[in-house]
């Protein structure tokens, strides 16, 4: 038998988004199961707490039992290693995220040798979407249904 094929999809979900739930749903038909780990990245303060963003990202995903969300606080290369993953997913908006990604895999690679990133296209629908124009609408009272998967 194989081995199973884990993917952790890292990222600060602040707040997770339908490009991000479009990234999982693609990614759980290259992999048997993929991780959704939310990190706190050292140059932000979160606007949604870590813990309300694992219940929503769940949510979102019912009944999927082969993914998983969690929260971490290490380097990404060692929380690989930690849950059995091999593989990083990435998602891509842009070329800009592409040189931003690029030198974090290569870091990744660095650290952990058997981690491999999977970079995804992310879908034209979804690519307008971030997490940080996200958070400016619903600071200002701004209806941001249309671009989280999830009840707030």
């Amino acid at each position: 038998m194989s081995e199973k094929k884990i993917a952790l999809f890292p990222g600060s979900f602040d707040p997770f988004t339908k490009g991000h739930e479009d990234i999982v749903r693609r990614s759980l038909k290259l992999f048997d199961e993929v991780i959704i780990a939310i990190g706190y990245n050292s140059a932000k303060s979160r606007y949604f707490e870590a813990d309300y963003m694992v219940d929503r990202i769940k949510s979102a995903f019912l009944p999927e039992d082969r993914m998983s969300v969690m929260v971490y606080n290490e380097l990404t290369a060692d929380l690989a290693q930690k849950t059995g993953a091999s593989y990083l997913v990435r998602g891509l908006r842009n070329t800009t995220d592409f040189e931003y990604e690029n030198s974090i895999s290569q870091v990744n690679r660095y650290l952990n040798d058997h981690l491999e990133t999977v970079f995804l296209i992310t879908a034209p629908e979804y690519a307008h979407i971030s997490s940080t124009i996200i958070r400016e609408v619903h600071k200002y009272d701004g209806d941001i249904s249309p671009f989280i998967p999830y009840k707030l």
